[in-house]
């Protein structure tokens, strides 16, 4: 996996981020950069609100 340096250094994470900020971050951050993946706690949760819509 590798780390966007660039990218990060442009992108933080906000602090105290909402649900929503998270998500935004994290689906961005898959697009930019393969560092890491998006958490499997944030999935799940993104997963259970998407069938609650």
């Amino acid at each position: 996996m590798k780390l966007n340096k660039d990218w990060h250094e442009k992108n933080k994470m906000p602090k105290n981020a909402t649900f929503e900020q998270r998500v935004k971050w994290h689906l961005e951050h898959h697009k930019n950069c393969t560092c890491r993946p998006i958490p499997e706690k944030l999935l799940h949760e993104m997963e259970l609100r998407k069938n609650l819509e």
